[in-house]
């Protein structure tokens, strides 16, 4: 199954490793080094223009990705299937 994250923007779901709260994650200077570095590697796309409420690390082809998602994590969560 695929989990919609905004915009258009889907990801299946058994390559989905973790949703995060953008408000309790930037909170930690680790995570946002994390999220720096992943930036400055090409290895966020964002699923809309707006402020993210969320973020989503999952695998595509091998990879650590991040999906900036406008959609809450308790929105996301409740749209999964699995319940992850």
């Amino acid at each position: 199954m695929y989990l919609h994250v905004g915009n258009n923007k889907n990801i299946r779901e058994k390559d989905i490793i973790g949703i995060f709260d953008m408000d309790m994650c930037t909170v930690s200077s680790i995570t946002k080094k994390f999220l720096s570095d992943a930036q400055k590697n090409d290895l966020v796309v964002s699923a809309k223009d707006e402020i993210p409420k969320s973020f989503v690390l999952y695998k595509e082809n091998g990879k650590y990705m991040i999906c900036f998602s406008q959609i809450s994590t308790s929105a996301l969560l409740g749209r999964t299937e699995s319940n992850l």
